[in-house]
Order: C-alpha cells, then sequence, then structure tokens
C-alpha cells in the first residue's frame, strides 16, 4: 500500500495518507493512454468543415454554350467540379467526431496514469490549497516551495481566489476532482492534489 507525505502550503510534512493499491499500484497499460487520449481529442473536434457541392454552389442556370456544332467539349452548367469555382466532389461536411469508450475501459486508464505519478514520484499531496486573495504571485510562492514547476492541481471544492490565480499560469492547470482526465493527467508533470480530494477520487474509482 503506497504511503505519501501530507504537506502544507510551506512543503512541511503534516501527516501522511496511505493509499489505496488498487488505484494507485496498480499495472501502468500504456495501451489504454493511447485508446482515452485519442478518443478525448476527437471528441473536442469541432467538425465544422464544410464544401459546397454543384447543388450549393451559385449560379449554373443556364447551359454555357449549345450541346453541338462548337467544337468543345459537352458542357451543363459552369459549376460543375471539373471548371473552376465549380462545386467540391466528396468534400467535408459538418459531422460528429465524438464517440465512447466502455466505462471500465475509461476508468483502468486512469488509474494507470495515477499509477505512473506514483511510480515517478510525480503525486504531491497538500493538505489545503488556501490564498486569502485571487493573486497569483501567492500561488507561485506555494508552487515554489512545493518544487512544482509544472502540474495539474486539483482540488474537490470551489475555490475562486485559486481559479482566478492559477488561470495566469500557462505550465499549472486547475480542475476538480469530478474533471480529472487521462490526458490533463500526462500533459502535466506533477499531479498536485489536496487530501481531501484524493479521497474524493478514491471513492469516485472504487464505485
Amino acid at each position: 500500500m503506497p504511503i505519501i507525505d501530507i504537506v502544507n502550503s510551506e512543503n512541511q510534512k503534516v501527516g501522511d495518507v496511505k493509499l489505496n493499491d488498487g488505484i494507485f499500484a496498480g499495472q501502468v497499460k500504456q495501451d489504454l493512454f493511447y485508446e482515452t487520449v485519442k478518443m478525448q481529442l476527437a471528441n473536442r473536434r469541432s467538425g465544422t468543415a464544410s464544401t459546397k457541392t454543384r447543388a450549393n454552389v451559385s449560379g449554373g442556370g443556364v447551359k454555357p454554350w449549345k450541346q453541338k456544332g462548337t467544337g468543345r467539349a459537352r458542357a451543363g452548367s459552369n459549376r460543375s467540379p471539373l471548371w473552376r469555382h465549380g462545386g467540391t466532389v466528396f468534400g467535408p461536411h459538418p459531422r460528429d467526431y465524438s464517440y465512447k469508450l466502455p466505462k471500465k475501459v475509461s476508468k483502468a486508464a486512469l488509474m494507470s496514469g495515477l499509477a505512473l505519478k506514483i511510480k515517478d514520484g510525480k503525486l504531491k499531496v497538500l493538505d489545503s490549497i488556501l490564498i486569502n486573495e485571487p493573486k497569483t504571485k501567492d500561488v507561485i510562492v506555494i508552487l515554489k516551495k512545493i518544487n512544482s514547476t509544472r502540474g495539474l492541481i486539483i482540488i474537490d471544492n470551489a475555490n475562486p481566489n485559486l481559479e482566478l490565480a492559477v488561470r495566469n499560469l500557462k505550465d499549472f492547470k486547475l480542475l476538480n476532482v469530478n474533471g480529472l482526465n487521462v490526458f490533463d493527467l500526462l500533459h502535466y508533470d506533477d499531479l498536485i492534489i489536496t487530501k481531501t480530494a484524493i479521497e474524493h477520487l478514491e471513492r469516485n474509482l472504487l464505485q
């Protein structure tokens, strides 16, 4: 059973937490990372690319020239795909790229990501992250003290001051524990999580 130190904002140990073996000490399955991240990126695609076929392009209502006798090839419309300014053949149209993986696969991928953070020593558990004002410099001080230069911060309760302060940091991202996902977990080096959030996370994954 992994045991992780709990530190305060001064990076002083104030306790420890025993983590669930089934969640944090399992096998790291790289293939699940690939499948889950691919799904997340597909779900983010807007799918709004659109082209006009010959039916949608304006003009083309008159036959350019008579069928026979001109010496030129037959033509019925100046909006044919063969012509300049004509319609597009088999071009993209608005579509939905999103799909879902089975819940067991998504949960197993998240557990693998958490196990990877433990294995790499990149999990940092804080007793709380509190700032009195929404000032980015106050958050930077805390992050420097816990020796983190790029991380994903996970909390379990609304914290407006912290949310506004972290928003200005390009190397950090703040998420509610219910929004923790594989893409962000792998994208950032450190996983910085509060004690209550890690308890909440374990309850969610054991359901």
